[in-house]
């Protein structure tokens, strides 16, 4: 037999031959055990990133984190204690859209856990007994409502008849909430109101901002801090940089409404990592003797 026809039948053998295999059933990787970073694109492990109060231990990014988290960050354990969780929101303006107000309201409860996009309360920090309170961006991106509004007024009011320092941690995108109009740009006003009530007793509030502070969050109580703090690379001011760019028409730069930009133009105090906030906030509250 010619060796050309002897090398084909060879080759044709090895194409049908089944695979070798060493009897090993191959594994598969568990889904959730990774995060990729949006700032460096590293490939994190989740278990090392929450211990690393979601920071990337690459580039430092600051991954959005809810109000449970932060308030687990900031506090000693078990010494918070949630106040006004009975307040209900209600949908005034029977709002309908591709979603009814109502629905959304489920459906973010349902995937935060939350009743609202804000969580108030007493907890003590590093020992010092603190009114807090946190909103949270995965609830229909921490906009204000009535009832978010409320609970910030009300921890300002029990803060004032406790004499203690106040912190308010914001992370609100969304701004005023469209689905309650009007009454929803009244919390602006409430909020400012009970704060400058709480100030002119001299009680210190610390205002963190986190990414996203915007709107009417940003332009009401998140904005009255004594002392204003950020995390690194937060977006902070009121409308977005694609609606002002649209609105001057101008190229904004790079930095615009960040943390760092806002800070180099007077708008906030000091910008601090996360994993060095309640070291910076205990430092604070020594100084104020709160």
């Amino acid at each position: 037999m010619p060796e050309s026809v002897k090398k084909q039948e060879s080759e044709e053998q090895i194409q049908q031959a089944p695979p070798v295999t060493s009897g090993l059933k191959k594994k598969s990787v568990p889904a959730g055990l990774w995060t990729k970073c949006p700032g460096c694109q590293h490939v994190l492990f989740n278990k090392s990133l929450k211990e690393n109060f979601s920071v990337c231990q690459k580039c430092g990014y600051h991954f959005i984190v809810g109000a449970q988290e932060r308030l687990n960050q900031l506090l000693d354990s078990s010494s918070f204690k949630e106040m006004n969780m009975q307040l209900q929101t209600q949908d005034p303006l029977r709002f309908e859209g591709v979603k009814s107000y109502l629905d959304k309201l489920k459906q973010d409860q349902k995937k935060t856990g939350l009743h609202e996009a804000c969580v108030t309360g007493e907890g003590k920090l590093d020992g010092h007994a603190v009114a807090i309170g946190v909103t949270d961006s995965r609830f229909i991106m921490g906009s204000m409502g009535s009832v978010v509004g409320e609970k910030i007024a009300r921890l300002a009011e029990y803060a004032l008849d406790k004499k203690l320092p106040l912190i308010i941690v914001s992370g609100s995108g969304g701004g005023a909430r469209m689905y309650e109009g009007a009454l929803s740009l009244m919390q602006m006003a409430k909020t400012s109101v009970a704060i400058g009530a709480f100030q002119k007793a001299r009680h210190p509030f610390i205002s963190i901002l986190t990414n996203p502070t915007m709107g009417g969050v940003m332009a009401s109580f998140a904005s009255l801090g004594d002392i204003i703090i950020a995390e690194p690379r937060a977006l902070i001011g009121f409308a977005g940089p694609r609606v002002i760019e649209q609105t001057i028409r101008q190229k904004l730069p790079s930095d615009f409404q960040t943390s760092e930009f806002v800070l180099e133009h007077g708008l906030i105090d000091m910008v601090v990592d996360r994993r060095e906030m309640k070291k910076t906030l205990t430092l604070m509250l020594a100084y104020f003797d709160a």
